[in-house]
């Protein structure tokens, strides 16, 4: 439960002058251009030539908002650098909200090879960021064109990556994180977020092997969201729909109540999501769609941010 004191400044912080006090509080860097090319080590691994393999991929909202401002109820830093750690289980791993804590994130325990540069945080940053066993190419952040409320108070949006997993095979890789709430101007404003994304896949994307994770906060059984759309547009395949719906959608309907996020399990619907979809040249097969409830907590069991991670395992072959 959030304290009344994080509530308290949460209601401070909706006023029209937030964006000067986050500016003069949060700015650590100088501003970094909305495509701004990724992190790339100037000695890239030697990729073997292989026809199939196995992707092991996470989705993450990290919280990476000041304690006082967190809706996660324990440290943030201490937090950050646990799941720095534990997420280098994982092949490719998308996060988002990496706004305040973003060098315990990125720090001396975490072993990916390859990360996206980090565009600083409130309110210039999107707060999504990359990491990645495998070679990242390249990356670009794309704001969103439409936002509501405090959503407007950061640069949130998606970004693209272009993600070698072995030799000339190469993946496009989503980060997302879309405008929060169910109220109707935040469905508006989702809703045109993943139009804007569509029309973003359809035209950098076209005929590419594309894997799509993150915070999409809608549902496909919201009927105030546009998921099925969005699938059907794109071509894309969600894991959790396949392996735990037998690929079977939920049925949108005008009264669904969402879920608490920390009451999540693996048979409930997300707002984190992992999506697919193959290409002429790649086949994907989802062999694991899990919800990490018990993984990502501290030592006294408690959750390391508001949200749960979900994770899936992909194989791939060269068809």
């Amino acid at each position: 439960m959030i304290s009344h004191r994080k509530k308290y400044w949460r209601k401070v912080l909706s006023v029209s002058f937030l964006p000067i006090v986050c500016g003069l509080y949060f700015t650590k860097t100088t501003h970094s251009n909305t495509n701004s090319i990724s992190y790339i080590e100037e000695h890239t691994i030697a990729l073997e030539e292989r026809s199939e393999g196995e992707l092991s991929l996470l989705t993450y909202n990290v919280a990476g908002l000041p304690d006082f401002l967190s809706a996660a109820v324990n440290s943030r830093a201490s937090s950050m650098k646990e799941i720095s750690k534990k997420i280098n289980r994982f092949d490719i791993v998308n996060v988002q909200e990496d706004f305040h804590y973003h060098h315990e994130l990125y720090g001396e325990d975490n072993r990916h090879r390859y990360r996206t540069e980090h565009k600083m945080a409130v309110p210039y940053g999107d707060g999504l960021n990359t990491l990645s066993k495998y070679p990242i190419q390249e990356t670009r952040r794309i704001p969103w064109q439409h936002c509501n409320g405090s959503d407007c108070l950061a640069a949130k949006g998606f970004s693209f990556s272009r993600i070698t997993i072995a030799k000339s095979v190469n993946v496009d890789v989503y980060n997302i994180h879309a405008t929060a709430r169910d109220d109707k101007y935040a469905a508006t404003a989702r809703q045109k977020n993943i139009e804007q994304l569509v029309d973003y896949i359809n035209t950098h994307s076209a005929s590419n092997a594309i894997i799509v994770m993150g915070d999409f906060n809608a549902h496909f059984a919201a009927a105030w969201d546009n998921l099925s759309w969005f699938t059907k547009q794109t071509g894309l395949q969600d894991v959790w729909v396949m392996l735990m719906k037998n690929g079977k959608c939920p049925l949108p309907y005008p009264t669904f109540v969402p879920s608490e996020k920390l009451t999540l399990t693996d048979s409930c619907e997300s707002i984190d999501k992992i999506f697919f979809r193959n290409s002429t040249f790649i086949e994907f097969y989802p062999q694991r769609y899990k919800v990490e409830k018990q993984y990502f907590t501290d030592g006294n069991d408690i959750p390391l941010s508001d949200h749960y991670a979900i994770s899936c395992i992909l194989q791939w072959k060269k068809k």
